[in-house]
This record gives structure tokens, C-alpha cells and sequence, in this order.
């Protein structure tokens, strides 16, 4: 099968086909190019996607991916970045394998089939001339034939008529000889030419063209060929990355693996554990016997014998909710819980006024929702103290406005932060006192005395984050070790002394609400007759100011700008009248109308021995 022998005739068509075949190929080279162009867009986009979901660096979401579901969604991102790595990769091959390779080979392509075309039409154009040479030599033949058929004709009636002269006839004889000459060499000259046409012919139709149409087609097949070659690079370019590919998927299900709920559950604790023991049972309050008030303590003790005594919930009497402004008119009778509940639930939010910090003087107000009031839900003091030194400006540097778990974690990552800075002033320490000494053993590399200032500078910030961390550990010395007593305070709360009775308090109990109508839990350290009788005193307008149990001396300057806080000045001596209760706060007295709460880490606490014995 060949072109040569096939298709001698066809070399228009031929001419046609070879060119589509070129077209073919460009159109597939195009067809990779927008390929590789979509591998790059497709790479681009899925980077944007893996930079886009990155935890920004300092923000919320880089603590977040503490968790392992978090660790594995950035697992995710980094195997997705790779992913569009092999994307660019089989871009980049694409390009170089098959599209530069093609663009070459197509421009080759032309030009070999330039010339095997131009070879073509050139044996064309010379079997033409041949023929136009047969035709011209063969009608000269039939030309000189005719005439010498005339000249014949002529010579033959000049010879039969009889008045011609001999010399005409003789004359007609010569030209009818000539012509007869003249038609021999047309007819030899047009059988040479014939000849040679002929052999012409045979070589173009036997010889150029089938060798001209072979050279095409191998022309073409080679095409073909090379067509297919780049069809199975293709291929070949994704398959080699498909390993790769798998290893990224594979990273992504090993991430998925890793992926642990229990220790993602345990961090949360670890991020929100406030420290504090859930609270105990709520007191029963027995309203069906009014109690009878009387201002002296004997009316109280014979009160206190002649009615039947209640067991409460296992728990003591606690002390009076810290910042429940004073009621100066007569008390009312107090509603049940259902009644008290209802109008809860009826009634729309307002504001709360507490009883002041500074007994008899200032108030301190909360909004009922930041106390969450709800009933049986205690409320603690130390929520008040969060929204004191949440307001701007107001955060303590101790982070005594945090739970104390969370405190904690505050402190040593502060204590943390700064042992980290103290190491690294260090080093640049040690630095400039190698580079000192290289100075001394070379002066001209240098001035030793340069390096006095910068040094002294560094041992300066050294003994400064030294001072610093000294005062954050005493902080975190502090809380790690009141964290012991305040769960054993709160062990107390939950059912400790069940035996323990206490007289109705049917009217007292309002005194001991917080502002929202829950109870608090805290407990008072000191002793049973004292709360009743603390709380029987509350009823009362003329309260007397508590008694001193001993001084303290303030550590730092504290500039009390919040309702209910005191300023104090460092290296100040102040009385002590109510100790801290595990809300990060010690009540003090300057003098009888000037008192108030500082944090306790500002200030150096020394309690009377007989406040420590009771």
C-alpha cells in the first residue's frame, strides 16, 4: 500500500489532506496549552483556598488549632497546598513535553512538506512542457504533411497541362520535393519528441511521483506517530504524579485519624476550668412562722430556744451578699419562691442597685443578666469583680479578674513569656561580652568602652524582667497555693456538717439574696452565733462598722477609679476588716467613713493572732 502507486492522480487531494493533518496537530497543541493554563489556575486557586483558611499568626484562631480537629484541618491546608504543587508540576510538563516539543516538530512539519510539494509541482510543471513540446512538434508534422500534400497536387496538374513551360513544371517539382523533405523531418523530429515524452511520462508517473508521494506519506505517518506520542506524555504526565497525589490524600485521611475527641474535650477544660467547686443545696426557709424581731440579744437566744429547730441542707449560714445595698425601710413580709419566680418571669430586665462596698455610703450596680438571675442558681462575688475590672482601663495586671484556674494559666504563661526574655537579653549579653574581649585582645577591631553603655542597658533590662518575674511568680505562688483551701472551703459548702441545725429565718432571709432573688453560696469563716447575729444586725439602720482584724501594708500603688474600691499608695499600712474569701479581693479601712476592696495580690496581709485562732 502506497501513496505512490494508489494515488498518482491525487496529488490535490493529497496536497489538501496533508495540511488538515497539520491543522489537527495545532489544534491539539492548543488543546494542551489551555490545559496546562487550567493546571495553573486550578494550582493558584486551591493555594489561595489553603493561604485563605491559614490561622492568622497572634489571633484567636492560631490558639485554636490547639485541637486536634483543628490540627488536622491545617494538616488538610498544608496537604492541599502540596496537592496544587503537583498540579503546577504537571502544568509545567505538560508545557515543556509537549506543547514546546510540538510547536517545534509542526514548524519542521511545514517546511518538509513545503519542499516535497514543491518537488511535485516542479515534475508536474516539467511533464507539461514535455507535452506541449509532443503537441507543437505534432502539429508541425501535420502541417508540413498537408503542404507537401499541396505541392504534390500542384506538381502533378502543372505536369499534365500542356501550355505550362517545362521550367514551371520543373519549378513545381523542386517545391513539391522540398515539401515532401520538410514533412520527413517533421514526422522524424515529432517521432524523437514522442519518444522522449513518453519516457518522461513513465519516469513522472513510475518513478518521481511515487517516490514524491512516499516521501508524504511517511511524512504523515510520522505525524500520526508523533500525535500519538504526545497523547501517551499526556498521560503520563498525570500518572507520574498520581503517587504523589495519593500521598497527599493519604496525609489528609492519616490527619483524619489523628483527629482524638477525648483529648480535644480535655482542652477545653484546661481553657475554661474556673477552679471553683460547683455550689451546694440551697437553705430551706420556713415563711409559715413569722419570726419575731427584737434588738437584744437576750430576746434573740430566747427566740432561738423556744422554737423547734431545722435541719438544713448540711450548711452553715453563709455570709451576707457583699454588695446588696441597705433597705432603710420597714421589711415586708417576703413572698414565696413560686410567687417571687412568676414575677421573675413576667417582669422586664432592670437594673440592679447592690448594697454599697462602703458601708452605708456608696452603691454599687450591676444589670440583673451579668448576675444571672435565676432561681437556685447561687451568685458569686467574684462576678460582680469581673465586671468591675472588666470596664476599659480596669484590667488588673494580676489577672485577679479571672477564675482562678484560668489565672493560673495567665501567670505561668506570663512567668513563661518573661524567663523567655530574660534568656534572651542574656544571650545578647554574653554576645557583647565576647565581643568586648575580642576588643580588648584586638583594639583595632574596635573600641571596648563602646560596648560599657549597651551593656550596662542589657544587665539593666535583665534586673527589670528579673523584678518582673519575681512578682508575677509570687502571684502564681499565691494562687497555686489557695487553690488547696478554696476546694476544701467549697467541700465544706457541698455537705460537710449535715448535723448542723439552724432557728427559722423566715424575714431574714432577704438580707441574704443577691440582687436577682438567688442566694449566695460563699461561706463565712466565722462561727454560727456570729452570722445570726450579723444578720439580725443587718436589719437594722444604725449598723455598726466591723472590727479590725488586722493591718496590711500595700505592695503596689492601687488607684481605685470603681464604686466600691479604695486607693492605696505603695508602702501604706491600712487596717484589715475583711480577709479575702477566694474572689481575689481583701476589704480595708483607711479611717471610719473611708474604706473599700483592693486586690489582695496589691497588698501584704498580717492578721490579729485572735482573728487567725477563730
Amino acid at each position: 500500500m502506497s501513496w505512490g502507486t494508489e494515488l498518482w492522480d491525487q496529488f490535490d487531494n493529497l496536497e489538501k489532506h496533508t495540511q488538515w493533518g497539520i491543522d489537527i496537530l495545532e489544534k491539539y497543541i492548543k488543546f494542551v496549552k489551555e490545559r496546562t493554563e487550567i493546571e495553573l489556575s486550578y494550582a493558584k486557586q486551591l493555594r489561595n483556598l489553603s493561604k485563605k483558611y491559614q490561622p492568622k499568626k497572634n489571633s484567636k484562631e492560631e490558639e485554636e488549632h490547639r485541637y486536634t480537629a483543628c490540627k488536622a484541618f491545617l494538616s488538610t491546608l498544608n496537604e492541599m497546598n502540596d496537592y496544587a504543587g503537583q498540579h503546577e508540576v504537571i502544568s509545567e510538563n505538560m508545557t515543556s513535553q509537549i506543547t514546546v516539543e510540538l510547536a517545534r516538530y509542526v514548524q519542521e512539519l511545514k517546511q518538509e512538506r513545503k519542499s516535497h510539494f514543491h518537488e511535485g509541482r516542479k515534475a508536474q510543471q516539467h511533464i507539461e512542457t514535455c507535452w506541449k513540446q509532443l503537441e507543437s512538434s505534432k502539429r508541425r508534422f501535420e502541417r508540413d504533411c498537408k503542404e507537401a500534400d499541396r505541392a504534390q497536387q500542384y506538381f502533378e496538374k502543372m505536369d499534365a497541362d500542356i501550355n505550362v513551360t517545362k521550367a514551371d513544371v520543373e519549378k513545381a517539382r523542386q517545391q513539391a520535393q522540398i515539401r515532401h523533405q520538410m514533412a520527413e523531418d517533421s514526422k522524424a523530429d515529432y517521432s524523437s519528441i514522442l519518444q522522449k515524452f513518453n519516457h518522461e511520462q513513465r519516469e513522472y508517473y513510475y518513478s518521481h511521483i511515487p517516490t514524491i508521494f512516499q516521501k508524504i506519506q511517511e511524512m504523515e505517518e510520522r505525524r500520526i506517530v508523533r500525535m500519538g506520542e504526545s497523547m501517551k506524555t499526556y498521560a503520563e504526565v498525570d500518572r507520574q504524579v498520581v503517587p504523589i497525589i495519593g500521598k497527599c490524600l493519604d496525609g489528609i485521611v492519616k490527619a483524619a485519624e489523628s483527629i482524638d475527641q477525648k483529648n480535644d474535650s480535655q482542652l477545653v477544660i484546661e481553657a475554661y476550668k474556673s477552679g471553683f467547686e460547683p455550689p451546694g443545696d440551697i437553705e430551706f426557709e420556713d415563711y409559715t412562722q413569722p419570726m419575731k424581731r427584737t434588738i437584744s440579744e437576750n430576746s434573740l437566744s430566747n427566740s432561738r430556744e423556744g422554737k423547734a429547730e431545722l435541719k438544713f441542707g448540711g450548711k452553715s449560714k453563709g455570709k451576707l451578699w457583699p454588695f446588696i445595698k441597705k433597705n432603710k425601710s420597714p421589711k415586708q413580709q417576703k413572698e414565696p419562691l413560686s410567687h417571687r419566680f412568676n414575677e421573675f418571669m413576667t417582669s422586664k430586665p432592670k437594673i440592679h442597685c447592690f448594697r454599697s462596698l462602703k458601708r452605708g455610703t456608696q452603691s454599687f450596680c450591676f444589670h440583673k443578666e451579668l448576675m444571672k438571675r435565676t432561681i437556685g442558681k447561687p451568685t458569686y462575688a467574684f462576678e460582680a469583680r469581673d465586671y468591675v475590672v472588666s470596664l476599659p482601663g480596669a484590667a488588673p495586671e494580676d489577672f485577679s479578674n479571672l477564675p482562678p484556674e484560668q489565672r493560673r494559666k495567665k501567670l505561668q504563661q506570663k512567668v513563661d513569656e518573661l524567663n523567655k526574655d530574660i534568656q534572651k537579653e542574656m544571650d545578647q549579653r554574653d554576645a557583647i561580652t565576647k565581643m568586648k574581649d575580642v576588643y580588648l585582645k584586638n583594639p583595632q577591631m574596635g573600641d571596648p568602652a563602646s560596648l560599657d553603655h549597651k551593656l550596662t542597658e542589657v544587665s539593666q533590662n535583665i534586673e527589670k524582667l528579673r523584678l518582673e518575674a519575681q512578682k508575677f511568680e509570687a502571684w502564681l505562688a499565691e494562687v497555686e497555693g489557695r487553690l488547696p483551701a478554696r476546694s476544701e472551703q467549697a467541700r465544706r459548702q457541698s455537705g460537710m456538717y449535715d448535723g448542723q441545725t439552724a432557728p427559722p429565718v423566715s424575714n431574714c432571709a432577704q438580707d441574704r439574696e443577691s440582687p436577682d432573688g438567688s442566694y449566695t453560696e460563699e461561706q463565712s469563716q466565722e462561727s454560727e452565733v456570729k452570722v445570726l447575729a450579723t444578720d439580725f444586725d443587718d436589719e437594722f439602720d444604725d449598723e455598726e462598722p466591723l472590727p479590725a482584724i488586722g493591718t496590711c501594708k500595700a505592695l503596689y500603688t492601687f488607684d481605685g477609679q470603681n464604686e466600691g474600691t479604695i486607693s492605696v499608695v505603695e508602702g501604706e499600712t491600712l487596717y484589715v476588716i475583711e480577709e479575702d474569701k477566694g474572689d481575689g479581693w481583701t476589704r480595708i479601712r483607711r479611717s471610719e467613713d473611708e474604706e473599700g476592696y483592693v486586690p489582695t495580690s496589691y497588698v501584704e496581709v498580717y492578721l490579729d493572732k485572735n482573728a487567725k485562732d477563730s
